[in-house]
């Protein structure tokens, strides 16, 4: 980070000045707490007694021997409570907001899996929560609905604009500039005005600090690639966090062809941070779609954004029908249903494989289950 909040030229906190005023309290907050021994030792316990970390490294034997090349190994954020890498974050976050006296929590979501890590942190601790999600998401994904609701959250539906990810973090916004006295904004993505991206990095690092770990206990040597796929960038910048240093490994992210942020997208302002931006016509964030839910966001984290322009991290698109391809083959050759976010690392993971070496290994990030998506990709194989 070249200074506080910026990552080259991307990222920052460009807000108005009551707004700025809390999101300093929490930068200063986080710098405080992500140093003491209680806070990371509460962090630590909640991680492995009530998440389940540490999850697996799995060697996908099936998988590796059909395609043919390079060996891949899954990493099982699909394996933690609540079927995602979204909890970590959400754990860490709500232990800083109950530190700093919030009584209230607020969040966005897209695919509904923030969403169901927030209302069940939330659960635990005794917190009141409210849930935004794009209208068209909270049908598409129905069934997190109840589950939040069901864990006693509000949920409430955005229907302005295209009523997904977007509209959600400028209500959830909207709210936090009304009510910043007693609400926490547990934003969910590695996006957002400085320090959020940085919060979330910090809390989702535990992916590649087992996983390097893990690798190196079972091949002896560090993996050719980490693939990850990237909507607004958590998992991902999780999954990359502990080998950016390791100029060996190369870090590839994936993005829905659909909505191809890193590949078509320009230096640009929203949600007051600066990253690589999908423009329409007049300047304004691109409408977006993509069969998950939780890739549907013009914009990317600031980290994700830095990364790609200076060649560190190379980006792929990888398309929806590819994605529902690899969905199917890696439950029946696996017996792992993936996430359709997560479908997408897989398809580009597999087109790796073949062009590498039997020597080379490579890391898929599995940020989340499938479950979540079955109803939806029923219906999209039925119709």
């Amino acid at each position: 980070m070249s200074e506080k909040g910026f990552f080259g030229e991307f990222g920052g906190s460009f807000l108005p000045d009551d707004l700025a005023k809390v999101l300093a309290i929490l930068d200063e907050q986080f710098e405080t707490y992500r140093k003491d021994p209680d806070f990371v030792e509460e962090f630590s316990y909640y991680l492995k007694e009530f998440v389940g970390r540490e999850n697996p490294l799995t060697y996908a034997k099936n998988l590796t021997e059909q395609v043919g090349g390079a060996k891949i190994y899954l990493k099982r954020e699909d394996l933690n409570h609540t079927g995602a890498h979204k909890i970590n974050n959400a754990i860490g976050q709500i232990l800083l907001a109950k530190r700093m006296g919030a009584t209230r929590i607020i969040a966005e979501t897209g695919a509904g899996q923030h969403g169901v890590a927030t209302a069940t942190a939330c659960s635990i601790f005794g917190m009141e929560c409210t849930i935004y999600m794009g209208k068209l998401d909270t049908e598409r994904q129905a069934l997190n609905v109840f589950r939040m609701e069901l864990l006693g959250a509000k949920v409430v539906p955005v229907d302005s604009g295209q009523g997904r990810l977007k509209d959600a973090v400028d209500a959830a916004l909207a709210d936090l500039v009304e009510n910043y006295e007693t609400t926490f904004y547990l934003l969910g993505s590695a996006v957002g005005p400085h320090p959020f991206p940085t919060m979330v990095k910090y809390f989702q690092s535990v992916i590649s600090e087992e996983s390097k770990r893990q690798i190196l206990e079972k091949e002896g040597k560090l993996p050719t690639a980490v693939v990850a796929v990237a909507g607004g960038g958590s998992n991902a910048i999780g999954a990359f966090a502990h080998y950016i240093d390791e100029e060996s490994v190369r870090l590839i992210g994936v993005e829905p062809a659909e909505a191809p942020t890193l590949t078509e997208g320009v230096p640009a302002v929203i949600h007051g941070f600066k990253c690589l931006t999908l423009l329409d016509e007049q300047g304004q964030p691109k409408p977006t779609f993509s069969i998950a839910a939780g890739l549907d966001y013009p914009g990317i984290g600031p980290e994700h954004s830095y990364l790609k322009t200076s060649g560190r991290a190379e980006y792929v698109t990888v398309t929806g029908d590819e994605a529902l391809e690899w969905f199917q083959q890696l439950s029946k050759v696996e017996g792992i249903i993936p996430a359709l976010e997560s479908a997408h690392a897989v398809a580009h993971a597999v087109k790796l494989a073949k062009e590498l070496s039997k020597e080379d290994v490579i890391i898929v990030n599995l940020s989340g289950r499938g479950d979540k998506d079955v109803q939806q990709v029923y219906n999209m194989l039925h119709k």
